[in-house]
């Protein structure tokens, strides 16, 4: 074999048994080209296939003893990938028995050779750092910036106000505080990566950075900006220079020059889950990175998550406790001494309020769902009403005329309920566009604004308004509300998931902060534990409960979970090579998954999770890899397909 580097390198593929390094020889034409962390192609044996990889590490022997292939060209001019990325990288595919070829397709964004080209020309400048800040305030003095020098794991209860910032522009007081530490942290000369779930956050984030630090010290990596403006900005984060890089769930993995701080903003957000496989959730690729870097990690929000609370219980993350928290006006209409009669959508009181609120400024309207026809449940047992004939859901059309199913047109005439036996609907919600409709009617003298999904409005003024949004998609207002809204809360704690509560409770401690203080802000509809825990400002404690009830349970966070989907027979030897790895392990099903398929839900220990992952990881190769003899003179059936997905925040 002829002399020279040994290039190692990760070939990006989807198949379990390319997941590992390959040796190459580098050959004389690419030595200078060839460095760790560039793209490169490379031959496949099989069929002279030439595939896409990265070179990971440059060597000068290798183990393997016959002959070497080469290098066929290495594709960027700038390394990409770093080592402290592809270290966590390799660490977050291991935990969740998955390819690091699939997190680097998240993590890295699409090459442009005329952007990387006039990066590589252009002299960067990314203005001076910071002086230090005054102290972060709302909790003791000097304790956060205490956390961030010490690299110390913390749990932060933000506070629910929005505030004016020098420029005029009004923000949640959370972006403030992230805003602070990150420039704490950058006048140190270390870099901040903040995470927020979608580009609402994103945006007051970036407005209170302007506050402190140096606009070509931000750099964005998010999905609203062009392929070419995400690739500059990830070119610019592998420079030597200190940043705050802020986006979504992605820029966990952003490489970052002397890593000092990452902060999540309200990391139990639907929009934090990876939907790409393996799955990994950037909170846990970011204890991963804090553990391999040392920087101090933040989890930020007004309702903290079950999976944040599990880590403080444990003495993994500390609490830093308000010094004089912030109690806002909540309402519960269930719980008031004399609750509404009948079954009135805005109770009289809570009515009232908003006529007299909406003379000052805005009031917002919170709806569970977008658009206009109502969504009818069960009036005795308040099932959602579905249709007798295919199971879809039973609407009003907005035209008017009876109730019908949505999806096959069957009237709901002749409707019987499949849990109690019942005739008789009622509108559990309606939706918002109707709301807004019927808004406007009552209040013709106010100005009727609507927020969601296809109508995203990000701030509203202090005039006088009414603001009605879906949940997740309230915009900011000028001074805060005069008064909230939180209606169709029953309908909301009707979907069928583990972490429905959950995600009400933050739902409706975001749309609260918005308030402004003193602001009434009526929950209608609930009661019980969850009305409490809101009106009480105690998230935390709601969540300590809800953990306690989810441990008794073996529900997670209280223990980590695996879905394996294949066909029966590899299903079972999934399951058994899992319950060999480790003890306490127990599987739920398996039930019918599709056709051909089964599906078994796997509960183990987080201490057992190493092994679980290493014994599935090993039947999905074994899976791939397996031949089938022909049959009759026919080709052999491909190999049975083995999915496995670890922490899947839809399971159970």
């Amino acid at each position: 074999m002829p002399g020279g580097p040994i290039a190692r390198v990760l070939v990006d593929s989807p198949l379990p048994q390319l997941d590992q390094l390959f040796d190459y020889h580098v050959p004389d034409r690419l030595r200078e080209a060839a460095q760790a962390g560039v793209r490169v192609r490379v031959p496949i044996r099989s069929g002279g296939r030439i595939a896409n990889g990265w070179l990971v590490e440059l060597v000068e022997s290798s183990e393997y003893a016959g002959t070497l292939s080469e290098l066929d060209d290495v594709v960027s001019e700038v390394p990409l990938l770093t080592p402290e990325v592809w270290a966590l990288v390799r660490a977050a595919a291991d935990r969740a028995a998955g390819n690091a070829s699939d997190i680097l397709r998240i993590a890295v964004p699409n090459r442009y050779v005329r952007v990387e080209r006039t990066w590589r020309a252009a002299e960067s400048d990314p203005g001076e750092l910071p002086p230090a800040p005054a102290p972060i305030t709302g909790y003791e003095a000097g304790r956060v910036e205490k956390g961030i020098d010490d690299g110390e794991r913390m749990a932060l209860a933000a506070d629910p106000r929005p505030v004016r910032l020098p420029s005029g522009e009004w923000v949640g007081a959370w972006a403030v505080t992230l805003a602070h530490a990150a420039a704490y942290t950058l006048a140190a000369d270390r870099s901040s990566l903040l995470i927020v779930p979608d580009y609402r956050d994103q945006a007051q984030l970036q407005a209170a950075l302007a506050a402190f630090v140096d606009s070509r010290r931000v750099l964005r990596t998010d999905a609203r900006q062009t392929g070419g403006e995400r690739f500059r900005s990830f070119l610019e984060s592998t420079g030597e220079h200190a940043r705050v890089i802020i986006g979504n769930r992605s820029t966990v993995y952003a490489p970052a020059a002397r890593l000092g701080l990452i902060a999540f903003w309200d990391d139990g957000d639907s929009l934090q889950n990876e939907p790409l496989a393996p799955g990994v959730h950037p909170r846990d690729a970011a204890l991963i990175r804090q553990g391999q870097s040392g920087a101090a990690l933040c989890f930020l929000g007004h309702s903290r998550s079950v999976e944040v609370e599990r880590l403080v219980e444990i003495g993994w993350v500390h609490a830093i406790p308000a010094v004089k928290p912030v109690r806002p006006r909540v309402i519960p209409t269930e719980q008031q001494a004399n609750p509404e009669p009948g079954s009135a959508r805005i109770p009289s009181a809570a009515w009232r309020q908003a006529q007299e609120a909406v003379r000052e400024g805005p009031v917002l309207v919170q709806v569970a769902r977008p658009g206009n026809a109502p969504l009818l449940v069960c009036d005795r047992c308040r099932e959602p009403a579905r249709c007798n004939a295919c199971g879809g859901a039973i609407t009003v059309p907005r035209t008017g005329g009876d109730a019908r199913c949505v999806l096959c047109g069957t009237s709901a005439s002749n409707w019987r309920c499949t849990v109690c036996e019942a005739t008789k609907l009622r509108a559990a919600t309606v939706g918002a566009s109707r709301t807004a409709e019927e808004l406007g009617r009552a209040f013709p003298r106010a100005r009727v604004f609507l927020s969601d999904g296809e109508h995203p409005l990000l701030r509203v003024g202090a005039e006088s308004a009414l603001v009605v949004a879906t949940r997740g998609a309230e915009p900011i207002a000028d001074g805060g509300y005069r008064a909230v809204l939180l209606l169709d809360g029953e309908r909301m704690l009707l979907r069928e998931s583990l972490r429905v509560a959950e995600d009400c409770l933050r739902w409706w401690s975001n749309a609260t902060a918005l308030a402004a203080p003193g602001a009434p802000v009526f929950l209608v509809g609930v009661a019980g534990a969850l009305a409490t825990a809101l009106s009480t400002w105690r998230q935390a404690e709601w969540a300590a409960t809800e953990l306690e009830a989810r441990r008794a349970l073996r529900f997670p966070p209280s223990v980590r979970v695996a879905s394996v989907t294949a066909p029966p027979a590899a299903v079972a030897r999934a399951l058994d090579q899992a319950r060999t790895a480790a003890d306490d392990v127990d599987a739920l099903g398996p039930t019918a998954f599709g056709e051909g398929l089964e599906r078994a839900i796997v509960r183990f220990d987080y201490s057992a999770g190493a092994a679980v992952a290493k014994a599935l990881r090993a039947e999905m190769i074994r899976a791939a890899t397996e031949r089938r003899r022909p049959v009759g003179g026919r080709p052999p059936k491909r190999p049975p397909v083995l999915r496995v997905r670890f922490d899947d925040p839809e399971v159970p």
